[in-house]
């Protein structure tokens, strides 16, 4: 259905859906042992893509499928590091954007194997940074993009982290957002992005985000990383 046709309160069940379809997907995940000792982040990202088309039908994805192990989870989505093998006592992150009837979910989730605090710690740590940057969000109205990232940032130090991204997350629509992006600054949640968070796009529709955390300990060389969406849920 063409975008102008559906209603705003269709966009938001989409893309909730979306995001509930990425949840099931990553509980398969866990259930079905793909992050095991021994295993690749290639073979891991390969299996998963075989994983959603099996649940779902879908073998789109808007952006690149990232596993992330051991030393690779300090990089930013950006960053291409080689190929890991996932150890016994490895943390572990997942970044997938799959598509779901022309809809975009965006989902990230750590995992650790093995009982190490710090990296049990690092797990842990993310959600509550994460719902403490949605907190801000509502409490402020007129929150630009930039000011949201400058939050995540102290909230991460706060906690006792570095945040290891230059972004904290971006919009999210129908596939491809970009096209419904205006300025691309302002598409993400990073320095610069200087326009209200809550507005209409070029189509005269509510912008949605995703917002995600990246939070790194560098001399220990790990990192944990997660995300979903921001201005909506159930």
């Amino acid at each position: 259905m063409p975008s102008s046709a559906v209603s705003e309160r269709e966009r938001v069940s989409s893309l909730l859906d979306a995001q509930d379809k990425a949840v099931a997907l990553f509980d398969a995940v866990v259930a079905r042992g793909l992050i095991a000792p021994g295993a690749s982040e290639s073979a891991v990202s390969d299996a998963i893509r075989d994983l959603a088309d099996d649940m779902f039908g879908t073998r789109r994805f808007w952006h690149k499928r990232i596993v992330r192990t051991g030393i690779n989870t300090l990089e930013p989505y950006r960053s291409n590091p080689p190929d890991l093998t996932i150890a016994a006592d490895a943390i572990t992150f997942l970044d997938f954007g799959p598509i779901f009837e022309a809809w975009e979910a965006d989902f990230g989730r750590t995992y650790v194997l093995g009982d190490d605090p710090a990296k049990i710690a690092l797990r842990d740590a993310l959600e509550p940074v994460w719902q403490r940057g949605r907190d801000y969000f509502h409490a402020h109205p007129d929150v630009t993009g930039a000011e949201l990232y400058a939050h995540v940032v102290d909230l991460a130090r706060q906690s006792g982290w570095e945040f290891g991204s230059s972004i904290a997350g971006h919009l999210v629509g129908e596939f491809p957002h970009e096209k419904i992006a205006g300025h691309k600054t302002d598409s993400y949640i990073k320095p610069g992005s200087a326009g209200p968070m809550r507005r209409l796009d070029a189509a005269g529709r509510p912008c949605h985000w995703i917002l995600e955390i990246h939070l790194v300990n560098r001399a220990r060389g790990i990192g944990g990383f997660f995300e979903q969406l921001l201005d909506l849920s159930r």
